[in-house]
């Protein structure tokens, strides 16, 4: 029995899920009940049923439960309204808590096990309080998704400043990074409010033509290099990539070129601009001597540090002898001092006695000197 597969889309979302079958006879538009990493969910046929022969697909494809009767339809429309419920109490409770989180979507599964919340945010968010209390009043599993600005843009869609619609929301399925350098390379103004789309992030759009202008680039010169055009050096200010102008400029004057001009009719110019500059090669030449040279420097500088590393020692035997002596001359030095302060001290201890042998005989003199006027008095006494 031959197997089919079908490509299904969801609502608010414009990628499609690709779901086995086992008859053709479903068609496009038809509404089909199908098991999703949610649970049963209702979708649209966006492909009708191909041989599952034809399918390069590496992943596990899932079957179709049935198709979707009318009962399910109107269960569907139910949900809606109850979602709609639940999303405002999703709001109020989450202003009570004071959480950072913008509500973007509210979605029961058909069965109504389980609603998805889903919401953008900058920051990261603790929502383990507000689980809490919408499972106390929704009384069924609860999962919320947090997505990012782009996935935002995606699901609420929105005019692009073409004019169009947002290529997210039409054939977009999956995100790309989108750097700066591409507009850089695109030769764009850096103006970050005229680059961003709906998101605020970068334009999607401006990897379309990056690789175009890659491979356009590789056909000029690079900017600011110089160039020799008519006799006259000039430096490549600006080039127009479609109509194949350069625009070169020096002191004197200001001119626009075809890159034709610079074609194999002049080849002084055309390996100018064309070549890369080629390198010394004297310099690279020399390299190899210049290495040679140092490593013999190096060689040089070596045995020096050696040779003085080993007479070190018979310099400091040397050292030692000769400085014997000396130590010998000062430790006679050293007692001679300590002989001449024991001397002095010692004369200093005789000073005292000098001294008292000094006012004794002074002593002695005074005495002498009364005893003599005492002897006038005792004859004055005695003749009278």
């Amino acid at each position: 029995m031959d197997r089919y597969y079908i490509s299904v889309r969801f609502e608010n979302n414009n990628k499609s899920y690709y779901f086995s079958c086992d008859t053709n006879a479903l068609s496009v538009d038809d509404n089909v009940i199908v098991e999703t990493t949610i649970g049963k969910e209702i979708g649209r046929v966006a492909v009708g049923p191909k041989l599952m022969s034809g399918l390069n697909f590496d992943k596990e494809i899932k079957p179709i439960l049935r198709r979707a009767v009318k009962s399910d339809l109107v269960l569907k429309e139910e949900n809606k309204k109850l979602a709609d419920e639940a999303a405002g109490i999703f709001t109020t409770e989450s202003e009570k808590l004071n959480l950072n989180m913008r509500l973007i979507s509210a979605e029961y599964t058909l069965d109504r096990a389980k609603i998805l919340f889903t919401y953008s945010s900058d920051d990261r968010i603790d929502f383990r309080e507000l689980l809490k209390i919408l499972a106390s009043q929704l009384h069924c599993r609860i999962e919320l998704k947090q997505i990012t600005s782009r996935e935002r843009a995606q699901l609420i869609g929105g005019i692009g400043v073409c004019g169009l619609p947002l290529c997210c929301t039409t054939f977009f399925t999956t995100f790309e990074g989108i750097s700066l350098n591409r507009a850089k390379n695109q030769m764009l103004a850096i103006n970050i409010p005229k680059l961003s789309g709906q998101c605020g992030k970068l334009l999607c759009c401006l990897k379309y033509e990056d690789d175009q202008y890659t491979e356009l680039k590789k056909q000029f010169p690079p900017l600011n290099s110089t160039i020799n055009y008519m006799g006259e050096d000039y430096k490549i200010t600006g080039i127009n990539l479609f109509t194949k102008v350069l625009k070169i400029e020096n002191k004197e004057n200001v001119n626009f070129i075809n890159i034709s001009d610079l074609g194999p009719k002049n080849k002084q110019i055309e390996k100018k601009v064309f070549q890369t500059p080629k390198q010394d090669t004297n310099k690279n030449n020399n390299a190899p001597k210049n290495v040679q040279n140092n490593n013999v420097n190096k060689q040089n500088n070596n045995n020096k540090q050696q040779n003085n590393n080993n007479n070190k020692p018979v310099n400091q035997a040397n050292n030692k002898q000769n400085n014997q002596p000396n130590k010998n001359n000062n430790k006679q030095n050293i007692q001679n001092n300590n002989q001449n302060k024991q001397n002095n001290q010692n004369s200093n201890q005789n000073r005292p006695n000098k001294n008292k042998q000094h006012f004794n005989k002074n002593k002695n003199k005074v005495n002498n000197n009364q005893n003599n006027q005492k002897q006038p008095e005792k004859n004055d006494n005695a003749k009278k």
